[in-house]
């Protein structure tokens, strides 16, 4: 009767350990797509977008500058799904800025848009631009939300 007893209170401790309520990890941007929607092209400059969204999570500069900013959201599944990760929220901002600092270009992309996205298989140029930085950037996050462990990519 002792053994049944403690194996009861060993199995509501493990039981109370575990939370009914999801846990979401955050990452980047909080509230991303609110916070572009009150970008206004052609009148917010470089000043307005770092107050408001804060510093770009990655940044480059050709003819213009491009500032990049991410939000990612993901969750745990169910106990039955053994907690693989479930993609909540991936949206990317990319803003570009001209020689003064004015937002001259602004495009957003939520998980569905990532998905429509047209990747050239090919490259016949050895030449950086800023189109080919933004879709490989995209390509590679585009990869995450198929595969967010990286599971996919490791051969046995």
């Amino acid at each position: 009767f002792g053994f049944m007893k403690k194996l009861l209170i060993l199995i509501l401790l493990f039981l109370s350990s575990c939370t009914l309520n999801k846990v979401v990890q955050h990452h980047g941007v909080h509230n991303l797509e609110k916070k572009q929607a009150k970008l206004k092209v052609n009148f917010t400059n470089k000043n307005e977008i770092i107050e408001l969204i804060g510093p770009p999570s990655t940044k480059s500069s050709f003819d213009n500058d491009l500032y990049i900013y991410i939000e990612r959201k993901t969750t745990s599944t169910r106990l039955s799904r053994l907690g693989k990760k479930k993609l909540l929220v991936n949206n990317v901002a990319i803003l570009e800025l001209d020689s003064r600092g004015l937002l001259v270009s602004k495009k957003f992309y939520d998980k569905d848009d990532m998905q429509k996205i047209k990747f050239e298989e090919q490259i016949t140029t050895g030449e950086m631009t800023k189109n080919s930085f933004v879709y490989k950037f995209l390509y590679s996050l585009r990869q995450k939300i198929n595969d967010p462990l990286g599971k996919k990519r490791i051969k046995n």
